[in-house]
C-alpha cells in the first residue's frame, strides 16, 4: 500500500490527481526529519515534481511514491 493510498482513506486531503504516475505534486507530504531517512531517498522523477511545489522542503515527498512497510510503523508526516 501507498502512503497516499493510506491517507485517502483516513480521509485526509490528498488529491494524487495523476495516482501515482508522477506527473503532478498534488499528494506532497512533509516527512518528520527524524523520519526522513528511514524512507528510501526519492528518484529524479519524484525530484523533479517536487521541483514545481512552491512550498517544498527539504523532507518533502510525494506520498504516492512512498510505499508502506512494516519498517515505516510510527512514520510521522505532515500536511503543508
Amino acid at each position: 500500500m501507498r502512503l497516499l493510498d493510506l491517507a485517502r482513506g483516513e480521509g485526509l486531503p490528498l488529491e494524487g490527481t495523476c495516482d501515482g504516475a508522477l506527473a503532478c505534486a498534488t499528494c506532497h507530504l512533509i516527512l518528520d526529519p527524524s523520519d526522513a531517512s528511514r524512507v528510501p531517498p526519492p528518484t529524479a522523477e519524484e525530484e523533479d515534481m517536487l521541483d514545481l511545489v512552491p512550498d517544498a522542503v527539504r523532507t518533502s515527498r510525494l506520498s504516492c511514491q512512498i510505499r508502506l512497510t512494516e519498517a515505516l510503523d510510527g512514520l510521522t508526516v505532515r500536511l503543508p
